[in-house]
Order: C-alpha cells, then sequence, then structure tokens
C-alpha cells in the first residue's frame, strides 16, 4: 500500500499543475512555526526520524497533507501526521506548500 502512495503522489507531482497562486507563504510559514517545526526543524530541513519536507513541489506537498488529512496512512509517522492534519482547511494546506517549496 506504501509503495502504491508513493507511486500515485510521484504522478500527481509530475502531472497536476503546480497548485497555490493564491496561496501566502508568509501565513504558511506562521502556521509551520505553530505546527511542525518541533518534528520537521527550521524550514522543513528535517529532524531526528522526521523526514526533510521542504523543497517539494507544491502539489506533492498540497496531495500528502490531504492525505493524511483523510486518514491516509503513508508511513511510520503516520498516526502523528493524520492527527495534525485532521484540523487543516484546504487554504492552510495550499499556505503551508507555498511556504515550504521554498523555505530555507
Amino acid at each position: 500500500m506504501y509503495k502504491l502512495t508513493c507511486a500515485i503522489a510521484f504522478f500527481l507531482a509530475l502531472t497536476v499543475p503546480e497548485q497555490g497562486f493564491g496561496a501566502d507563504k508568509e501565513l504558511g510559514e506562521t502556521k509551520y512555526k505553530k505546527t511542525c517545526i518541533s518534528c520537521h526543524g527550521k524550514a522543513g530541513k528535517g529532524a531526528a526520524s522526521f523526514p526533510k519536507i521542504s523543497g517539494n513541489p507544491i502539489s506533492y506537498t498540497t496531495e500528502k497533507l490531504k492525505a493524511y488529512r483523510e486518514g491516509l496512512k503513508q508511513g511510520p509517522n503516520s498516526a502523528l501526521m493524520i492527527m495534525k492534519a485532521k484540523p487543516l482547511t484546504d487554504e492552510e494546506i495550499d499556505n503551508l506548500a507555498a511556504y515550504l517549496q521554498g523555505a530555507e
């Protein structure tokens, strides 16, 4: 199942046009610092057993977060990610993805 999920996410990243035209990177950064930084580190560079999440296409990050929000398990930290993603709105996901694409 994990391989299928990765394959679908990869395919979407290649075929779905980039989103985020109306996304607000500053709001994404603010949300990131409130909810994500403690695990994924500064600018999404990764920390401990939590992966680097910056630098990916917006569509990839958006699809991953929406899948977590729907309860889809996608790796060893799925339970935590599902809990964190459940309350996110589409707009918050778009903002996070826009911020993370170019986070430094």
